[in-house]
């Protein structure tokens, strides 16, 4: 029998990268001397230092996948800037320094694209990040993230630690935030096609639909997550995306969804609404010369199964 010798403390346990791990490890991808802990809010308030540290005491991790955060889309951003900046900060420096008080041998951290400058050169990589100011509709929850950044290399330099970040590209999936006010771009178009076939009427989608991004699969980001736990060791993050080449627009994304769900009605788009940043293409040239053969699922195919789980789940996922 294989003895345990690592037991993987996942914060944000319950969300949607959180659930991916979970599943990726489930079926299959785990291994017998490993030990998954999946956590959330109800266990402990991470912004709370004292609750952190039980949190700790009371699995004794050796290792540790960083998930939790406050999270939203645009327009929350744009409303709670400060909230943003204030909540994120308190829980990455208690979960970090938790981890460093009782010797967790690693750290992998979720840090987000938008954490780049907003005026920037195209493709973005790793060494980017502090090079200037983010989006100003993001400024709180980026600068949060960054700062993930900087402990990392001061725990590195000062104690010796591994602790690491990971920066996804737009992550969507089964278990995803689908609320149509809060939520990310795409989970939010997902309920919108749900309403919109429901009624009959058209389907609304804000901005001008030209704005470009990069989807990654939950999934896929999953089984990359636990790579880099695994093998990855360097300080310095690496961003975890689909390439260049397989960037697609708002409207696309539109599109891909209607004929997922199978709405057949009229696609309309708002300008009055805010596009947010135009594009923010990332380069996973870096991810490539470590996996030059990592294979993604089809964004089609992984929009028509994150749809289809909508469907089955809708109850819960709406929420």
């Amino acid at each position: 029998m294989t003895e345990v010798t690592k037991r993987i403390l996942v914060t944000g346990g319950t969300g949607l990268v959180g659930r991916a791990i979970e599943k990726v490890v489930a079926d299959g991808e785990g291994r017998p001397d490993e030990e998954w802990i999946f956590v959330s809010s109800r266990d402990a308030d991470l912004t709370s230092s004292s609750e952190t540290r039980a949190l700790f005491e009371r699995h004794k991790p050796t290792h540790v996948i960083h998930l939790a955060a406050m999270v939203g889309g645009l327009f929350k951003n744009i409303r709670s800037n400060l909230d943003f900046w204030r909540t994120n900060i308190h829980i990455n420096d208690n979960v970090l320094h938790s981890a460093y008080e009782f010797g967790v041998q690693k750290v992998v951290s979720c840090l987000s694209t938008c954490i780049f400058p907003d005026k920037t050169t195209y493709p973005i990589d790793e060494t980017m990040i502090h090079n200037g100011p983010p989006h100003s509709s993001n400024f709180g929850y980026s600068y949060a993230k960054r700062m993930i950044d900087v402990q990392n290399r001061g725990y590195s330099e000062q104690h010796g630690r591994r602790f690491t970040a990971v920066i996804p590209t737009n992550v969507f999936g089964p278990h995803d935030n689908f609320n149509i006010e809060d939520g990310h771009v795409l989970p939010g178009l997902i309920h919108k096609v749900y309403l919109a076939k429901q009624s009959g009427s058209a389907l609304t989608v804000w901005g001008t639909g030209k704005p470009r991004r990069q989807f990654i699969y939950s999934l896929d980001l999953a089984r990359l997550f636990l790579w880099v736990l695994r093998e990855y060791n360097e300080v310095e993050p690496i961003i975890l995306s689909v390439g260049e080449e397989d960037e697609v627009s708002i409207r696309e994304a539109a599109e891909a969804i209607a004929e997922a769900m199978e709405f057949r009605g009229e696609l309309v788009f708002d300008t009055t609404k805010s596009d947010g940043q135009f594009k923010k293409t990332a380069s996973n040239a870096k991810l490539r010369r470590y996996l030059p053969g990592f294979q993604f699922t089809p964004f089609r195919k992984a929009v028509k199964e994150t749809c289809a789980w909508f469907n089955a789940n809708y109850a819960n996922a709406r929420k």
